[in-house]
């Protein structure tokens, strides 16, 4: 009995477990390749607010991920990147986080 109600309660664990959007690093560099614009050139600054723009290739694929869906959301702010994810679906966001991670060198390449 108690291997049945722990049965029981393994699936229904499982089932409720949210999937989470898998993301496909081909098509991440085609939706974020202008990202690069700014996070790929050493040392730059944009404009308004100023700001030194970091690297993010190589960078953790969870933090990407975490990071634009607070811009989307506007829980961080930066008026440029608010602007950006603002149109972004959590698949853009998980394939352009995929692509980002896979740069190395901060992808300056």
């Amino acid at each position: 009995m108690h291997r049945f109600i722990f049965a029981v309660i393994a699936i229904a664990t499982l089932q409720a477990t949210p999937v989470l959007a898998e993301g496909d690093a081909a098509a991440g560099k085609i939706k974020g390749y202008t990202c690069m614009g700014c996070h790929g050139i050493p040392d730059y600054k944009n404009t308004y607010p100023t700001y030194s723009v970091p690297k993010i290739g190589g960078q953790n694929i969870a933090y990407i991920e975490a990071a634009l869906k607070a811009y989307r959301a506007g829980d961080r702010k930066h008026p440029t990147m608010q602007a950006q994810a603002e149109s972004l679906s959590d698949q853009d966001i998980a394939d352009i986080s995929a692509w980002l991670s896979s740069l190395e060198d901060g992808g300056e390449s």
